[in-house]
């Protein structure tokens, strides 16, 4: 009971755009959100789904250069299947940009003289014909790396329509450039690569998606700038509304939020059959993302397009995501550049933001009257300290749910998914995954209708002091779905140590599932520069 109870605040964050102050100086490889879940397609149950964002908050007219992925970088995805912490499988996406033309691109007879035009694109782009007003070709090579990262056994992966190289689509530039873009990048979507030593193949995709992470984002981080509790019922999102609306609370409307329907992103995604992915008779896999680039930088004082800077030495890890919002409402701001360079089993280092973290009391000091406290002196942020349920859902997993069976498991932050969870149909998932008795959805991994920015905060606030409804998920004796049975306490601890544990928080920026695909790679097409 206490497993799956605790893992419910284990990834109770959200998504880590900007997050560090080191990142923003290179936001090709700064890691946005990370999604993992066992497919919920027909017919595709036996897989997972990985899903690496990156370049965060991009102009859908964001040109005209657009979002290419950094060719001096690479990108990749680690999965340890035996709770050592270390990556036991590795999937690296390496990028290279080229010319048209033998690197000359495509030019045009200006008086006499062939001259090289200044876009990316010379004419309309179709899926008949993907490739020839494209000025500018992005393709990359997968590998999957066995053991450890840089010296592991590594294959390059393959697919039977271009062999090794693999071919991103350009941006949405916009509806005259591209006139279908989703029967377009649909082009790219490589359905039959091999994996090695397992039994079936892997699907991959990498493009430019829409958005997929709802988040008043300018008022959150304005001191959140609203009342966080939910307020007036709304008919186009139920799955928010609560029996007691909190007078003056925000009621949710897709206007409060800043990301979904007006910026993108771009994704790496890539499916894998479960069975490639765990080990032994352990279901549980965990997963982190990275991004790194080379020790060494030197600017070149006459650069071309192939190379404006050189690079040398070793690999340095520049970007690291899991649980999102790790980085950036729990480590504080002397450690978020360092966080980000950490490796899984460095993580006890950082402890102490975990065990007392200042998320509840910065919420204290901006809303103690607003909810109701009940004096001056009174403090709405949960009292159980060191918090020992926050240690233990983001660093350990738990025995029977999501914890591996490895009795040395070493305690490290990354995202867990029990594989044996049988996938929830997209019509049926709900918003608030686990704790509303969707087993399949947040924090057993995180899939796209997961909104884990109220999750957040009402973990963080002290949700789970309170009874909730999963005895009978739990196996708990007498526990009967849809009574007051099924509600049981987890004993983490009591409503007295969460005084507005009960409220339902929200930042008012609505999600469900069936906003999104119900097929791989799942987010949806991103937005067109232009719409005309």
């Amino acid at each position: 009971m206490t497993a799956i109870a605790l893992l419910a605040a284990s990834s109770a964050w959200a998504s880590s755009h900007r997050e560090a102050p080191a990142i923003t100086e290179t936001p090709k490889i700064d890691g946005t959100d990370f999604y993992m879940f066992r497919s919920y397609e027909p017919g595709r149950e036996d897989y997972v789904t990985l899903i690496a964002n990156y370049q965060p908050i991009q102009a859908p007219y964001g040109g005209p250069n657009y979002f290419t992925m950094d060719p001096d970088a690479i990108y990749e995805i680690h999965v340890d299947n035996d709770g050592d912490a270390i990556e036991d499988i590795t999937f690296q996406f390496d990028f290279d940009n080229d010319l048209t033309n033998d690197g000359k691109g495509i030019t045009l007879d200006i008086g006499g003289q062939d001259v090289a035009i200044p876009l990316r694109q010379a004419g309309q782009i179709t899926a008949k014909d993907p490739f020839g007003a494209l000025n500018e070709n992005e393709r990359y090579t997968l590998r999957m790396i066995k053991g450890d990262r840089r010296s592991g056994e590594r294959s390059d992966l393959s697919n039977p329509r271009t062999g090794k190289r693999f071919v991103k689509p350009v941006d949405n530039i916009g509806n005259k450039t591209l006139p279908d873009y989703e029967n377009y990048a649909d082009r790219f979507i490589y359905d039959d690569v091999a994996l090695p030593g397992c039994e079936g193949d892997a699907r991959v995709f990498v493009g430019q998606r829409a958005e997929a992470f709802a988040v008043n984002l300018g008022e959150v981080f304005d001191l959140v700038n609203l009342v966080p509790v939910q307020g007036a019922p709304s008919g186009d999102w139920p799955q928010y509304n609560t029996a007691n609306p909190f007078p003056g609370g925000i009621t949710q409307d897709r206007a409060n939020d800043d990301l979904i329907g007006q910026a993108n992103v771009t994704s790496i995604a890539i499916e894998v059959p479960i069975s490639c992915l765990t080990e032994g008779d352990d279901p549980v896999i965990g997963a982190w993302t990275t991004a790194s680039l080379p020790q060494g930088q030197v600017e070149d004082p006459s650069p071309t397009y192939e190379q404006d800077s050189k690079f040398g030495g070793a690999w340095v890890q520049q970007s690291r995501l899991s649980a999102p919002l790790v980085n950036e409402v729990v480590i504080g701001l002397p450690d978020k550049n360092l966080f980000n360079a950490a490796e899984p089993t460095q993580d006890g280092a950082l402890a102490t933001y975990v065990t007392n973290p200042t998320l509840p009391a910065l919420l204290d000091l901006l809303f103690r009257d607003a909810v109701g406290a009940d004096g001056a002196d009174d403090n709405i942020a949960p009292s159980n300290f060191p918090r020992n349920d926050l240690v233990a859902a983001f660093l350990t997993g738990f025995p029977g749910f999501n914890a591996s069976s490895n009795p040395d498991a070493v305690p490290s932050e990354m995202m867990r998914l029990n594989t044996a969870v049988p996938a929830t149909p997209i019509q049926q998932q709900h918003t608030f995954g686990v704790v509303a008795e969707d087993l399949a959805g947040f924090p057993n991994g995180r899939r796209p209708g997961d909104d884990t920015v109220d999750i957040a905060l009402r973990v963080v606030m002290g949700a789970l002091c309170y009874d909730v409804p999963l005895g009978a998920e739990l196996g708990v004796d007498g526990a009967e779905e849809d009574t007051s049975s099924d509600f049981v306490n987890l004993g983490l601890c009591q409503p007295s140590d969460a005084p507005v544990g009960n409220q339902p928080f929200t930042d008012g920026a609505p999600l469900k599932a069936t906003e999104f695909m119900n097929a791989f790679p799942y987010l949806n097409t991103p937005l067109p520069g232009a719409r005309s």
